[in-house]
């Protein structure tokens, strides 16, 4: 299992970088999911699928005769491949291509889907979006009963699943809960990380004092986004016995990189969008 320790020695998190601007898919860094599942105790089929979705808004590279070209691209990984992948090593590859010659955004398009289903150990999907079509990428915001205007005294500020509380007896509810108060810290380097989050269930009515105390929990727990949106969406799960359930988490981006993952146990019949929120 890589530990903490692993990570801190052999990610380049937190380390001075030599940026290097020719095509490098070695610098992707893999990091293993299943080490922070066995936390959770997931093990075998999980409770859940799923997608974590990176936008890319610091993507360059030159055309044959050295003019460089731009773009934003979305990555789409499953929660269920094997790896996820280290972001500074995500930056530092994208920016391998700065002075990299293509034939094409085709090909550049190429390359990335080979190298990150490469590194998260499954096929990804990527999308490209060009200069030209900048003005078609929206912005908005989660919909959702807002949990923040609740007026709590907060004392804890680690994640404590016996806070969360529902009524159990009572006759079930649909509803989605939005908070933008969710900031946890990376697990090498204890830099913050911010974000919003929109749960979506159906079962027992969760309270939504209890909820809210939860999600500020995170405030000085350190793990990596899409650690903890399993460990948002496993704990809701076991303390509350929704039936139906997702988590959705959109962080805000750092090295021109923003990771928003997705958890859910059914299906709306296609995968949530991907609307950058006024804090991305």
């Amino acid at each position: 299992m890589t530990t903490t320790n692993d990570l801190a020695e052999l990610s380049p998190l937190g380390k001075s970088s030599a940026y290097r601007s020719d095509y490098a898919p070695e610098l992707l860094f893999p990091i293993p999911r299943q080490g922070k599942r066995d936390e959770l105790e997931l093990r075998g089929t999980l409770p859940f699928f799923g997608l974590d979705i990176w936008n890319a808004y610091e993507l360059s590279w030159l055309n044959q005769r050295g003019k460089p070209h731009v773009a934003v691209a979305k990555v789409s990984a499953p929660a269920d491949s094997p790896n996820i992948i280290e972001s500074k090593s995500f930056k530092l590859y994208l920016n391998s291509f700065n002075q990299t010659k293509l034939d094409s955004p085709q090909a550049l398009l190429a390359l990335l889907k080979q190298d990150l289903s490469n590194g998260f150990g499954a096929p990804v999907q990527v999308e490209l979006t060009l200069q030209e079509d900048f003005g078609k990428l929206k912005m908005g915001e989660f919909d959702g009963v807002l949990l923040d205007r609740l007026d709590l005294d907060i004392t804890d500020y680690t994640p404590s699943p016996q806070l969360l509380k529902a009524a159990l007896d009572e006759a079930p509810v649909e509803e989605k809960l939005v908070s933008h108060l969710l900031k946890s810290n990376c697990l090498v380097t204890g830099q913050p990380d911010w974000g919003s989050v929109q749960i979506e269930y159906a079962g027992p009515q969760i309270d939504q004092e209890s909820l809210l105390r939860y999600l500020i929990g995170f405030r000085e727990h350190n793990e990596f986004h899409e650690q903890c949106v399993e460990r948002i969406f496993v704990d809701i799960l076991r303390q509350c016995k929704p039936q139906k359930l997702s988590v959705y988490a959109r962080y805000t981006r750092r090295g021109g990189l923003d990771i928003n993952p997705w958890r859910s146990n059914f299906s709306t019949g296609h995968m949530p969008g991907n609307l950058r929120n006024a804090r991305q």
